[in-house]
């Protein structure tokens, strides 16, 4: 899907420390911040994982060393330095490759995040990309000084959006993401094929990017929130439906409407 269309995000202290972007069809969007705790967790998770690799690696080439006769007395010590070098470059790219590595392929999380329900988008929602995971983690060398992160824990605590120094140069922010069965509500409907034929093809394209953004963006707000915003898109564009007798409920409708779309106009 092309990039969404959204206006500027702004920081509400009123709103709990939520992320509230304004698209230009005047929807609000919101994402629940992460702040300090839920960040420093994801970070430790991901920590015991890399660590659990790094000491792999340096077993086995502390093993391939005393298999080669690096370790023998006498022998030449050039053998050794080269597996110093190699363990020294696989640490840098372990501990920064890493971040970016996962952020890039997985839409923003790493194995900590996605444990602890984090995600990194940009400033204005829209999903992160390789360049800005580089970009916000090499600032990690920065951001881990003098020690534990030291930089990066003042920068986030005295950032209103809970930022360190590699979000502000990325663009980026980090929100909780619900897990999509703590977002389940009583008005959920069960899933069903839909059968009724809306006229999907009567919308504009900002107006089914919209539908497009809601749906791409849901399992990170919190369910009233999602309810609302699923509402407040259908009653925007509901003039230009033929709705059924019967309406499922309005994020069912608009997984409907999209689908409709999609398989009937090839919308890409």
């Amino acid at each position: 899907m092309s990039s969404s269309p959204s206006g500027p995000a702004a920081y509400d202290p009123a709103a709990g420390e939520k992320l509230i972007i304004e698209t230009p069809e005047q929807t609000s969007i919101e994402f629940p911040l992460a702040g300090i705790g839920s960040r420093f967790l994801a970070v430790l998770i991901d920590s015991l994982i890399q660590g659990a690799v790094v000491l792999a690696l340096f077993l086995l080439f502390l093993t391939i060393g005393f298999a080669t006769g690096v370790a023998r007395t006498g022998q030449s010590l050039i053998p050794a330095v080269w597996v110093v070098a190699i363990l020294i470059l696989a640490y840098f790219l372990l501990i920064y490759g890493y971040f970016i590595l996962f952020e890039s392929i997985w839409n923003g999380q790493t194995p900590g995040k996605r444990l602890t329900h984090l995600r990194v988008i940009k400033d204005s929602g829209q999903p992160i990309t390789p360049i800005d995971a580089v970009a916000r983690n090499l600032l990690r060398l920065v951001d881990q000084l003098p020690f534990a992160y030291g930089i990066g824990v003042l920068c986030t605590w005295i950032s209103p959006q809970s930022k360190r120094l590699g979000d502000y140069v990325a663009g980026t922010v980090v929100v909780h993401e619900k897990p999509l069965e703590k977002v389940a509500a009583p008005w959920d409907t069960p899933s069903r094929v839909g059968t009724h034929t809306y006229g999907a093809n009567r919308l504009t394209p900002e107006e089914f990017a919209l539908v497009e953004a809601f749906l791409s963006r849901r399992s990170a707000l919190d369910g009233g929130v999602r309810y609302d915003t699923a509402a407040g898109i259908l009653r925007r564009i509901e003039a230009k439906l033929t709705m059924p007798p019967e309406r499922p409920s309005p994020e069912k409708l608009l997984e409907e409407l999209s689908y409709e779309r999609r398989s009937t106009a090839g919308y890409h």
